[in-house]
């Protein structure tokens, strides 16, 4: 393969060749190449696919508003931004049309699986808010408890025999997903109800009393989550299809 010229620096030429190396000695050749397949999976699978059509007019007029919603109206403004970002209008226009046909094949590809993957993951996605007492022992734990029950409070008690650095606040955790819950108390956690107090229970050898404060359950209707598991997925899609690519470095 014969080396070509990559870039100038001080009129001097940087050829391929020279500019896999810098990469290589900098660590970040594989992230480079790695860049390159994405691209490269996600051009063509947006050129074999017949569903994916994005307008000049629906282009122009996101430029359009991109501009007045920048103050860039002015031509000669907006042509000066243009060129402090390197670009020409063809270029920017294209990537806006490119990232349109991106966030459509996104769609295509996991919304099929947008219901199903949630289900799967909804035992991560959930979560609950907790106040805990943890100390070494159970009696302590079981004395802990009585007074609780015969209307000590909770708070003061975390704040004065809690080991964990929560008891600052009381002892509450705060928001935690139920999937990293150690599964003896996710179980009673799930039966409880707010305000209710758990144990004691026995973990990593100590022992905790806990107060299920909230519980907070994902739904599909968040359209922040929405959009992360469909990150989530393109990503797994993205890397499925890489895998399957026969990859060869030349060079001279």
């Amino acid at each position: 393969m014969e080396s070509s010229s990559f870039l100038t620096i001080n009129d001097q030429p940087i050829f391929i060749n020279q500019a896999v190396k810098y990469l290589q000695a900098s660590g970040k050749l594989s992230t480079f190449i790695g860049d390159i397949l994405r691209h490269y999976v996600i051009e063509q699978e947006i050129q074999g696919r017949d569903d994916i059509d994005i307008t000049p007019a629906f282009t122009e007029q996101t430029i359009i508003d991109f501009r007045l919603k920048n103050q860039l109206n002015d031509p000669e403004t907006f042509q000066q931004w243009l060129q402090n970002n390197a670009t020409d209008y063809a270029s920017f226009s294209e990537a806006i049309t490119f990232n349109f046909k991106l966030e459509k094949l996104k769609l295509l590809i996991t919304e099929p699986k947008l219901s199903e993957y949630f289900i799967e993951r909804k035992i991560f996605l959930d979560r609950v808010i907790v106040s805990r007492i943890i100390v070494d022992n159970r009696e302590i734990a079981e004395e802990l408890q009585t007074q609780i029950e015969e209307g000590g409070s909770f708070e003061q008690l975390a704040r004065e025999y809690s080991l964990s650095e929560d008891r600052m606040v009381n002892g509450m955790m705060g928001p935690v997903s139920r999937g990293t819950i150690p599964d003896q108390l996710r179980a009673a956690v799930d039966i409880a109800t707010p305000g209710e107090i758990i144990g004691p229970i026995e973990i990593e050898g100590r022992y905790g009393l806990f107060r299920l404060e909230q519980f907070l359950p994902a739904s599909l209707e968040d359209m922040q989550l929405q959009q992360a598991l469909q990150n989530e997925l393109f990503e797994k899609w993205l890397v499925e299809k890489i895998q399957k690519l026969t990859v060869k470095l030349q060079m001279s």
